[in-house]
């Protein structure tokens, strides 16, 4: 089972791809963690997007592109991924579409959660008050304002995968905004369906 996860920032794509992971016994794979790990490993990709990084400059399609087909390459992806993070663009969306045809593969379903804007804001505030609340690290992007530029972001640049993938029939969107448990029992039944 090959799948891409979409949604705003904030809208439980991580909490959710993990127990899409568990329950289907494929990888749930971050770009973010995919990042960090290349770079950790020193591989000439993770030498690459280090520095670019540590620019502070987002990482470039086709190095994303390089960090995600290697890691689906490997032998625990054989049997599917989830994606989490990408792709985030409709070039890196092509791209991904390209590389698996070559693999005589493709996406199974593009899962989209759909949430409200102002429900959202709310969630990540009351996440960040949680968080201080309960003693733990507050994501620095857990604010008004970092909010408004991520979603303004998004709108531009990922919000426009939900049609593209609409138009292949593989994309599903699910109410975001229930409880976690309910969330993932309709991520399961639209990949069911």
């Amino acid at each position: 089972m090959r799948i891409v996860l979409l949604g705003p920032p904030g809208a439980g794509k991580g909490t959710q791809a993990v127990r899409l992971a568990q329950r289907l016994a494929i990888p749930q794979l971050s770009t973010g963690d995919l990042l960090r790990a290349a770079a950790a490993a020193g591989t000439e990709i993770g030498r690459k997007a280090k520095e670019i990084m540590q620019r502070g400059d987002l990482v470039p399609d086709e190095l994303m592109v390089a960090t995600v087909v290697e890691r689906i390459s490997r032998p625990d992806a054989s049997n599917g991924f989830i994606l989490d993070g990408f792709p985030r663009t409709i070039a890196q969306a092509v791209a991904l579409d390209d590389f698996l045809a070559t693999e005589a593969l493709e996406l199974d379903c593009v899962l989209e959660l759909k949430v409200d804007e102002e429900v959202l804001a709310d969630r990540i505030l009351n996440r960040a008050r949680e968080a201080k609340a309960n003693g733990h690290a507050i994501r620095g992007d857990d604010n008004q304002e970092a909010l408004k530029v991520r979603m303004d972001l998004y709108r531009r640049q990922t919000e426009p995968l939900t049609e593209y993938y609409r138009s292949k029939g593989v994309l599903k969107s699910v109410d975001g905004l229930r409880p976690i448990n309910i969330v993932a029992a309709s991520l399961l039944e639209a990949i069911d369906a």
